[in-house]
């Protein structure tokens, strides 16, 4: 469904330094930054993206949304949560755990925000039992 999503950032560097520390936990290789002074990750056929604001105007989160990471498995979403933080972004939501009546049946999830604001779910979901 989706191609890719970027999302805006004030300050490339501290954004990049945050992007690849959490998606490396994930397995992404550092990012790479283009011509235009875009960052691109790209893994298990996913692309993500940051860039200044092309209008010229500070980056900002949207209120309401959420951009979400698949874990392999709860231990890697800790570790991407706390490679986060480690790397400049803050917790939010309830602490990182399972969730047994999320949509979808039971989740294991642990919510940060960026550098920017922007709110991210390491989400891991268990194999249905058969």
């Amino acid at each position: 469904m989706f191609s890719h999503v970027m999302l805006g950032a004030s300050n490339l560097d501290k954004s990049k330094q945050f992007y690849d520390a959490l998606l490396g936990t994930l397995g992404a290789k550092p990012g790479f930054t283009d011509p235009k002074n875009r960052t691109f990750w790209r893994h298990a056929g996913n692309t993500f993206a940051i860039t200044a604001p092309i209008n010229g105007e500070p980056a900002c989160f949207a209120n309401g949304a959420t951009l979400g990471f698949m874990a392999q498995s709860p231990e890697e979403a800790d570790a991407a949560h706390a490679a986060g933080l480690a790397a400049g972004g803050t917790t939010c939501e309830d602490p990182p755990g399972w969730r047994e009546n999320a949509p979808g049946g039971r989740l294991y999830l642990a919510y940060l925000r960026d550098p920017d604001g922007h709110k991210l779910c390491l989400l891991h979901r268990p194999p249905k039992a058969a």
